[in-house]
């Protein structure tokens, strides 16, 4: 068969293309009609070009003290809530997530925890850190918190498809040479999610790592509570190195989790 003779025998999509990009075309139109631009804020000018001339012009002494309000020290502590959060969630959504696979539990009791799953992740970060907040008061032990709770949302749903992935000819294998449920579990099932796990683990830690930040602001711990006052008294050269600090760390945690992610993914080195 020849090229246009295999484009004319492909099916006629024309007007179902038409229909979806009119239907695309309305969602747009009914989105941006409660969008109102009222153009730059007054101040909005202001802000800009203070944080451009903070981010070339840093507070290098702040940069570089190593007390508790230096940026070292900020940047050591946002880093801890997101190992910890980090830690904490994936460790925690190990049993929740067995619990919430039909192939593992009956599919009643998984439809009850992966309900649970789905409500952890409905509420946004920051409502869990205000709700925290009033628990156990402002600081970097409610950041750990909150970002524990949130971990598990995402990191139960993305264990969930890896253990119903399981190749159970395996298991079945391991029955059939008359291994106990032990060593059922540490060679058949532990050599399989191990990978995928650890993976899951880094990518959220990336997250955690940004969203530290973010709930500094309501007093969560880390750098963001000083990065908001620096912005709010406009001490552009603090939020210059502030930024500067986020920025190099971003860079740094995105290389190293991307390397161990390609090695557990492919064994590259």
């Amino acid at each position: 068969m020849t090229v246009m003779e295999q484009l004319q025998a492909e099916p006629k999509n024309l007007w179902k293309r038409i229909v979806l990009f009119l239907v695309l075309l309305a969602v747009v139109a009914w989105g941006s009609d409660s969008i109102t631009y009222n153009g730059i804020a007054q101040q909005g000018s202001v802000v800009a070009s203070g944080i451009i001339h903070g981010i070339t012009h840093p507070n290098l002494e702040l940069l570089f003290n190593l007390t508790d309000a230096g940026v070292p020290y900020l940047i050591l502590q946002t880093i801890a809530i997101a190992i910890l959060g980090t830690i904490f969630g994936a460790i925690l959504a190990i049993p929740i997530s067995f619990l919430a696979s039909t192939n593992i539990v009956p599919k009643w009791i998984a439809y009850i925890f992966r309900s649970l799953i789905l409500l952890i992740r409905t509420i946004p970060s920051m409502v869990w850190a205000l709700v925290w907040i009033r628990v156990t008061g402002p600081g970097a032990f409610c950041g750990v918190v909150t970002q524990s709770v949130c971990s598990i949302g995402m990191i139960s749903k993305m264990y969930i498809t890896a253990i119903e992935d399981l190749d159970t000819g395996i298991l079945e294998s391991l029955d059939a040479a008359g291994c106990n449920t032990f060593e059922k579990i540490r060679v058949g099932i532990l050599p399989q999610l191990s990978a995928s796990f650890i993976s899951t683990a880094i990518y959220r830690f990336d997250i955690n790592l940004k969203d530290a930040t973010t709930l500094g602001i309501v007093g969560a711990g880390g750098i963001g509570s000083p990065l908001v006052q620096s912005i709010t008294y406009s001490r552009w050269s603090n939020v210059g190195s502030f930024l500067w600090a986020l920025i190099i760390l971003v860079l740094i945690i995105e290389y190293i989790s991307t390397r161990i992610r390609n090695r557990l993914a492919r064994g590259h080195r």
